[in-house]
């Protein structure tokens, strides 16, 4: 097999292509993964399988190397479904099964790798609560700086197969449930007692990226293996990155000084005052989504740090993409994110200099006018352009020509004399588009690119730090090469990685077609990664810039799963969301021995850890509902709440209620009602569990929202042979018909709350007067069956 189609067949796994090329150059692990598909060849391969299947490839020792063929099996048959228990078997061969052709007892075995053995989401909480009751004085001492690893090393020797994302959930939950939202006091960090001594001094030097002219950032952390962000952007930008000071654009990697340099910058140092000035440059042709938060972030937030400023400017050179929605939709998501731009400003509005300096350029034999045809001037390689060296004054009519429109669109373009670091020659500076424009009409009928236009707005917005993704990288000689070439002033580029999103498209085109195929409703769906649609579900924009201080500013690009977006939302919307009563899927029940002679009014307050935050009244009557997966008829071993031998309490009310009788539907025999009685929590034997009640409800639309797709990479071939069409997940989206108290009959939009033991909410723009419609923005903890 050549090195390509192994390549190939690791990327098939879920491995990245570098993570698959670096695999390559390992004999060992390349041997044992060849072994390992070869034994599992034609077996459907389900989430996680693949990377399992390297992970048992990489750790498997030579000496047991031929028990490597019985792993495989158990993994694709899900027998070994964790690194835990691939660990555990490989440990058990290495001690048990060294020799070839030694037996393996199947049963030890399999008993020792945990094989079956399912540990439910009530067990975990069980020992969770057992734990955090043995470490109750220490948690309330030391609050929110306890460390809670303790409590996970105890849970995991208890539960040694349970998942250590549900058991890390159910931790934050308990201690949360006891000390309430963090307090200023927590969130200081304790008083460093003594540095580390293995962490190495940082230079300016270290903290650029491995290239040779790389001017890529990285934050400022000395230690490799630590993921420490920031918090906020705020911290983020002023104690993780580094950049140069304005007016000392030449210290860094790079940058191009010329006999003009020196006196260019006093220039802009004189009218700036020596600010620092970014900029941030969207496309106005399209809905920004979660990874254009990052660039906003990072651009406004720097600029804020400094006390400087930042322009929002609409790249607006490609008209027939552009829509005044648009436009207007991208200053609304900046505003949402609570930023406001120094000036806005648009591409559009240097037209004229633009144009001018294109003149000035051909005059030096700089830029040349070009007849060759978009197809012949594709990939990196392309035919060289026979019309490079035409005479200068013959390029210069050529392109007043351009520019009065007597050449036809296509039949020419303006090209600049340079080679970009990724070996592309003479890139497109000016091309011929027969479309009026939004701003400026029919006034011109040639349009700059990307390549031409950027850094020259840059210049002439005194910008100090154009800060864009990593894959602009290739433009970047373009860039300075096209200020030094007119002579004017050069900003300095620094890139990031960028962050895409896992489960999730960001491509406008995808979107387009998601919102053309009627899968999705429109840019705003929530089950977009579009910023509309995380504002329209609910996501605070704080938890937004949280998340985004918390990926740091590094030159690698980051894909990251959606949890880690929701924890962030969590932690907002904790301190945040008031709660409420809210059943999903009611069952009625009747309080035989009601305890009052008529319905009454309970005070409750909206954040019960927090009582002075206020409160709202809700009604107790004879007549409750509660969700219908509260009650079972035959419980299974841990079940806490209500049964027919097993009381359960009633949140707020006082009340813990049995059950006297089971009413069923007569046509469909389902349960229809319950008959019970109630009796003071005071005198009763205290319930293992409270839940959530509602009475004289009022009927809520909620929507609850799943992934839209079902792998991590919708885009992948390997992962998706059919395409992301292929891929959707039926279940994204469930519409009920939910009972709540009647302190949600008056909501605004975007409104958020917390429905007890349930998830936040938040209120549908679709919302009226007569129909309220809520979007579930997250659970209260993260779903241990996402992965």
């Amino acid at each position: 097999m050549t090195d390509q189609e192994l390549l190939s067949q690791f990327q098939s796994l879920g491995m990245s292509e570098q993570k698959a090329k670096e695999t390559l150059k390992n004999a060992n692990v390349t041997k044992n993964l060849q072994l390992a598909l070869t034994e599992v060849k034609g077996a459907p391969l389900g989430d996680g399988v693949g990377m399992l299947l390297y992970h048992v490839a990489s750790k498997m020792k030579p000496q047991v190397a031929h028990e490597l063929p019985l792993l495989a099996r158990y993994i694709v048959e899900r027998k070994l479904d964790s690194t835990l228990r691939v660990d555990a078997a490989i440990e058990y061969i290495l001690k048990n099964v060294q020799k070839k052709g030694a037996s393996l007892n199947k049963q030890e075995f399999e008993e020792a790798c945990g094989v079956g053995v399912v540990v439910t989401p009530e067990e975990i909480e069980r020992v969770v609560q057992e734990q955090v009751k043995l470490h109750k004085d220490a948690l309330l001492e030391q609050r929110y700086h306890f460390n809670a690893f303790k409590i996970m090393q105890d849970v995991r020797a208890q539960l040694k197969w349970a998942d250590a994302k549900s058991v890390k959930s159910a931790i934050d939950v308990e201690i949360f449930d006891l000390l309430g939202p963090k307090t200023d006091e927590d969130l200081k960090p304790l008083p460093k007692t003594e540095k580390k001594k293995d962490k190495a001094k940082v230079t300016p030097a270290d903290k650029t990226s491995n290239t040779s002219n790389g001017n890529a950032l990285i934050t400022d952390s000395a230690d490799a293996d630590s993921n420490d962000g920031a918090n906020t952007i705020a911290e983020l930008m002023k104690t993780k990155v580094h950049f140069h000071i304005p007016g000392e654009n030449y210290k860094t990697d790079g940058y191009i000084v010329t006999e003009h340099t020196e006196r260019l910058l006093k220039e802009h140092l004189k009218q700036t005052g020596g600010r620092v000035q970014t900029r941030f440059p969207p496309e106005p042709n399209g809905i920004l989504h979660i990874g254009h938060a990052k660039a906003i972030n990072i651009n406004f937030g720097y600029a804020a740090s400094k006390g400087g400023v930042c322009y929002l400017r609409y790249d607006d050179t490609n008209p027939e993409k552009e829509e005044e929605k648009f436009f207007v939709g991208i200053r609304d998501m900046v505003e949402w994110l609570g930023y406001k731009p120094y000036k806005i400003t648009h591409s559009s509005d240097n037209f004229q200099q633009l144009y001018e300096w294109a003149v000035v350029l051909i005059r030096k034999g700089l830029a040349y006018v070009c007849h060759q045809g978009a197809d012949e001037m594709k990939g990196f390689n392309p035919k060289p352009s026979p019309w490079r060296e035409r005479p200068i004054e013959e390029s210069l009519q050529l392109f007043e020509d351009m520019k009065n429109g007597k050449i036809d669109e296509g039949s020419a373009t303006l090209r600049l004399k340079l080679t970009l670091e990724e070996g592309k020659v003479d890139p497109v500076a000016y091309r011929i588009k027969f479309i009026p424009h939004h701003r400026t009409g029919n006034d011109w009928c040639i349009y700059p690119t990307y390549d031409y236009t950027h850094c020259l707005c840059d210049s002439i917005e005194n910008i100090t730090h154009s800060l864009c993704t990593k894959e602009f990288q290739s433009r970047r000689s373009s860039y300075y090469w096209l200020c030094n070439a007119l002579d004017i002033y050069c900003p300095v580029q620094w890139e990031y990685g960028r962050l895409n999103m896992n489960y999730a498209l960001v491509s406008k085109r995808k979107i387009n077609k998601l919102i053309t195929e009627r899968i999705v409703s429109d840019w705003d769906d929530p089950r977009l990664f579009t910023l509309t649609a995380l504002r329209r579900r609910g996501y605070p924009a704080e938890a937004i810039n949280n998340f985004c201080a918390q990926m740091g500013v590094t030159g690698a690009q980051i894909s990251v799963d959606p949890s880690m977006l929701e924890a962030a939302v969590r932690d907002v919307l904790n301190v945040s969301a008031p709660r409420r009563l809210v059943v999903l899927e009611p069952l009625k029940i009747t309080l035989a021995n009601f305890p009052h002679e008529k319905p009454i009014e309970i005070e409750v307050p909206n954040f019960p850890q927090n009582p002075e935050l206020g409160s709202h009244r809700i009604v107790l009557d004879r007549i409750i509902f509660i969700e219908q997966s509260d009650f079972k008829l035959e419980p299974e071993k841990g079940y806490r709440r209500l049964a027919l031998n097993q009381t359960v309490g009633l949140r707020h009310a006082g009340l813990v209620i049995s059950v006297k009788e089971v009413k069923r539907n007569p046509q469909t025999g389902e349960i229809s009602e319950l008959i019970c009685e109630c009796t003071p929590a005071e005198q009763a034997e205290k319930p293992k569990a409270f839940i959530q009640w509602v009475s004289q409800p009022i009927k809520l639309e909620v929507r609850l929202y799943e992934r839209l797709f079902k792998h991590k990479n919708p885009e992948d071939p390997n992962e998706v042979p059919g395409g992301f069409l292929s891929d959707i997940n039926e279940d994204s989206l469930v519409i009920l018909e939910a009972y709540a108290d009647r302190a949600l009959s008056s909501v605004e939009v975007y409104e958020k709350f917390q429905f007890e033991r349930i998830g936040f909410f938040s209120v549908d723009p679709d919302t009226t007067t007569d129909h309220i419609v809520f979007n579930r923005t997250v659970g209260l903890k993260e779903d241990a069956g996402k992965k």
